[in-house]
């Protein structure tokens, strides 16, 4: 089956970006993402805006993938889509469009675990772009998830440590909200970041035992450091953004870094993965290749495109279950909360 020519077209719906891509086995032919502007004014994201948005731009992006592709549906041999977790309202959008296109063209239907997507957007052929050998830990950091995998095979992966409460994103994003910066705020903490001094101010690590990890009381401890030197100085923040920025962005750095050492040490696996949205920051990218030389680690960080939400990680998933024969029938159904 591994030599026959597969199209999969992949459709990603779990948050707030509507997202088709059609493969050609492993390579992408096209990866269409529309944005929804509407919930920056909310500070977050709004579910019920999100899934009222799927409805109005999964049609017009699937038709934009497939033409990008130079692919018509008909030549498609199967229809991948998440799952979960995510949105309840979001998922819904998409999977009943999967189920519905499966049905028309009598094509197999997959379901994707959108975590497990994360993690296997790296076995997308790119050029340039090297695959991790099995087995590696990954670490997936994103704005509802944080979490280390051990992964043995594409089907076979056990999660190490995780967040007992919330994610790195919303570290990130929260952060920039009490700095008063738009949602989403961790990129632009991120642009600040590498203009400011890191080590302008301390912060203290969260004691977690194990590989486990906790972010809630470094956002209280942000929180209350920046009320107390505004309260000294009105002007505080618009003067030293830049410095406060990269010393948020260091702390959470060293806590992962510190996470990721301890688990090579534990497993004495040294390929190390990133994925998820917060895999695009710059700090995290850069520290991950500098460990390469520091402790000889093998680092895989995916293409920029693949990290966020995006439909090719769904594909290549989708491909590999494919080359299984891992389908689903229409009782399928979507999961907010979904066994990893």
């Amino acid at each position: 089956m591994q030599s026959e020519a597969v199209f999969i077209l992949a459709i990603e719906s779990s948050c707030d970006d509507t997202a088709a891509a059609v493969l050609h086995n492993d390579k992408v032919l096209s990866n269409v993402v529309a944005n929804q502007l509407v919930h920056q004014q909310y500070g977050g994201v709004v579910p019920e805006l999100a899934s009222r948005a799927h409805q109005q731009n999964i049609v017009p992006v699937i038709d934009a993938a497939l033409q990008k592709a130079g692919l018509k549906k008909e030549q498609l041999n199967a229809i991948a889509f998440t799952q979960g977790p995510g949105l309840m309202g979001s998922l819904l959008v998409g999977t009943s469009f999967a189920k519905s296109l499966s049905l028309a063209l009598n094509v197999p239907l997959i379901a994707v675990n959108h975590m497990h997507a994360h993690i296997l957007a790296h076995f997308i052929d790119e050029e340039g772009f090297d695959k991790p050998e099995f087995p590696f830990l990954a670490l997936t950091i994103s704005g509802g998830h944080t979490q280390i995998v051990k992964v043995n095979g594409f089907f076979d992966m056990e999660i190490i440590g995780e967040t007992t409460d919330d994610a790195v994103g919303e570290a990130f994003d929260k952060s920039a909200k009490i700095l008063g910066l738009p949602y989403p705020g961790g990129p632009l903490i991120d642009k600040h970041a590498k203009l400011g001094n890191p080590n302008a101010y301390a912060f203290t690590k969260p004691k977690v035992p194990g590989l486990d990890f906790s972010f809630s009381g470094l956002k209280t401890q942000i929180l209350y450091f920046i009320q107390n030197n505004v309260s000294k100085d009105p002007e505080f923040i618009e003067k030293n953004m830049d410095d406060i920025c990269a010393s948020i962005q260091q702390i959470i750095i060293n806590i992962l870094m510190d996470k990721l050492r301890l688990a090579v040490s534990e497993t004495g696996i040294t390929q190390i993965a990133i994925g998820g949205g917060v895999s695009a920051n710059s700090g995290i990218r850069n520290t991950l290749k500098a460990a390469e030389s520091k402790y000889g680690w093998k680092t895989f960080i995916p293409k920029f495109e693949y990290t966020t939400d995006n439909a090719a990680m769904i594909g290549i998933v989708g491909y590999q279950k494919y080359l299984e024969q891992q389908f689903n029938d229409n009782a399928v159904v979507s999961k907010a909360r979904i066994q990893f």
